[in-house]
């Protein structure tokens, strides 16, 4: 079970729209990202670190 639940108004897709879970994981627990070149919208991790 999460220990959290956070709303986000959106989640972090590739182009071929798959939700990115390793960067959610990596940003849950504190890590750097890795690569987020595939990434639709990268501006999109802003609104997650503050939600």
């Amino acid at each position: 079970k999460p220990r959290e639940i956070h709303i986000v108004p959106e989640l972090p897709k590739t182009r071929s729209g798959k939700i990115m879970r390793r960067l959610l994981r990596d940003i849950a627990e504190g890590r750097e990202l890795g690569d987020t070149s595939t990434l639709v919208d990268p501006k999109v991790f802003e609104s997650i670190a503050r939600g």
